[in-house]
């Protein structure tokens, strides 16, 4: 099989086992609106979960993966698998020390965090209160994460795909449970969605050890901090921390400054980011994890023409399927919050706050996807300065733009400074890639988010014209609303998916060609 073919089957392969956890956690956010609308107690849960959730981002899937997987993959390419297993052994082991003493840290030295992240809370001590509490109670979330993004990197490597994916099933599932199971057994009812985060990461964790048992890769204790790889991964890790996490670092500087501002702002922005990261986790993720093995495997093999093959076709095939979904997020915004979230505690002016941090961040989605293959590629090359010095100039745009931007537009300011951030990073890192290995099919690359764009404006404006067929501002009639929504969703599919044939987009076609080879199973 070819590596583009290996790319877009594991890309399809972990955007299949995206979608079930994406829609489940489509099915928990509704579940918290129902349950516990958008005020303080949503504010102090969304705030307390973003701190353990930002470190798991910042260093689990983002540095420790970055920095583990080129360097696990060269280890197993070079040395052979027993020298890789011990490589796994004395990182599974370290890691397990180091996220003890960093949750036992951030549980004693909660009431500081949430004063530096969320200083807006202060203001009001009951929502300060009970935010630290719930960080308190979450913070060994990241102890779990952490060790469950290291299995993903070794079973990515080895090239499984689908047990990592679907770990973060039974995060949602456990969250689900929790909040209709448990909401009324607690003095404060939110406390139930904190357990169901601690039981999750558990979860997570015990159904990869298994199958890293299968593989061939079974996790033994071995305390061996001065393993060469091991040291070489420490080093790596410190640069991507930036480098990866300054999407997510954006989104956290979003949050700080949302609660200064009305109360509920921290909820909108939280929402709008999870339908954000919907596509974005079925379609973004699935090919940046997809493309980093097959780039690291050609870096340490020299193979420097098929790496920018690999890219090329990555930023190619992200282009096809996030410049549609950002089409479709920008037209259908109101509609998804009026059908999935309205009710109970979540009136339409709740819905529409939402969905306008949902627009702005959308137009941003095609840019983050992009980031999210282009930086891996540094990181397969061994570099990891380029990539944090550009972080940095991106970081300090957001703040300008956050800052600019909160006043007229508010919660929307600040999700549109988010996207305004990744146009620069995305430039920034496509410039500098290009002087470090020369051309990589720019022009083709360029001509595939051209038709995608050609392709997507007769499906935005279909879609756009079947959401008139609905009132959503109007509570019930959820049948209805769900077949205008689906319906129009699915003509748009279809009027997209004709115009890129007729524009004969390559992408397309491998698409289709792995769809097919899956039905044909």
């Amino acid at each position: 099989m070819s590596e583009k073919k290996q790319i877009a089957r594991a890309a399809g392969v972990l955007g299949l086992a995206t979608i079930l956890s994406r829609i489940l956690g489509m099915v928990r956010d509704m579940a918290v609106s129902r349950l516990f609308g958008a005020g303080l107690a949503t504010d102090a849960f969304f705030a307390a979960f973003q701190i353990p959730n930002m470190l798991r981002r910042f260093f689990a899937e983002g540095a420790l993966t970055s920095a583990f997987v080129p360097t696990f993959s060269e280890w197993l390419t070079q040395k052979g698998e027993e020298e890789a297993r011990e490589l796994a052994n004395a990182c599974f082991t370290l890691l397990t020390i180091v996220m003890a003493a960093v949750t036992l840290a951030g549980i004693i030295l909660s009431p500081a965090i949430v004063s530096l992240m969320f200083p807006g809370f202060k203001a009001e001590p009951a929502k300060f209160e009970l935010t630290v509490f719930l960080n308190r109670l979450m913070f060994p979330y990241i102890f779990f994460v952490s060790l469950v993004a290291l299995c993903m990197g070794i079973l990515n490597t080895v090239r499984h795909f689908f047990t990592p994916a679907i770990s973060t099933v039974f995060l949602n599932i456990s969250m689900i449970l929790c909040a209709w199971l448990l909401h009324d057994r607690f003095q404060v009812p939110i406390t139930a969605l904190a357990v169901g985060v601690l039981i999750g990461g558990f979860l997570q964790l015990a159904l990869q050890l298994p199958t890293l048992w299968r593989k061939g890769f079974p996790i033994r204790p071995r305390f061996s901090p001065g393993h060469p790889a091991v040291r070489k991964i420490a080093l790596l890790m410190g640069p991507s921390v930036f480098g990866v996490g300054v999407y997510y670092l954006n989104i956290t500087v979003g949050n700080i400054l949302a609660s200064l501002l009305p109360q509920g702002s921290v909820s909108y922005l939280y929402y709008g980011q999870r339908l954000f990261e919907f596509p974005q986790g079925i379609f973004t993720v699935s090919v940046a994890q997809a493309v980093l093995p097959s780039m690291s495997r050609q870096a340490a093999a020299g193979e420097m023409a098929q790496l920018k093959d690999s890219l090329a076709f990555g930023l190619r095939l992200t282009l096809f399927v996030t410049i549609p979904a950002t089409a479709g997020l920008m037209v259908c915004a109101t509609p998804i919050f009026s059908l999935l979230f309205m009710g109970g505690e979540f009136d339409y002016a709740k819905a529409a706050s939402s969905a306008e941090a949902l627009f702005y961040y959308s137009l941003g989605l095609s840019l983050v996807a992009l980031v999210r293959v282009l930086v891996p590629a540094f990181y397969a090359l061994k570099d990891t300065k380029t990539p944090v010095a550009i972080a940095f100039v991106a970081f300090v745009l957001n703040v300008i733009f956050s800052l600019l931007l909160m006043g007229p537009l508010k919660h929307g300011g600040l999700a549109l400074a988010s996207s305004l951030s990744a146009l620069g990073n995305m430039g920034l890192l496509l410039w500098f890639l290009r002087r470090k290995i020369g051309p990589f099919g720019g022009r083709k690359i360029c001509f595939s988010g051209v038709k995608a764009v050609l392709a997507s404006i007769p499906m935005a404006l279909a879609v756009q014209w079947g959401m008139g067929l609905a009132d959503w501002s109007a509570a019930g009639a959820k049948f209805v609303k769900a077949g205008v929504l689906l319906g129009s969703i699915g003509v748009g599919m279809a009027i997209f998916l004709t115009v890129a044939h007729l524009l004969r987009c390559d992408e397309a076609r491998e698409v289709v060609g792995l769809v097919r080879r899956k039905l044909g199973r």
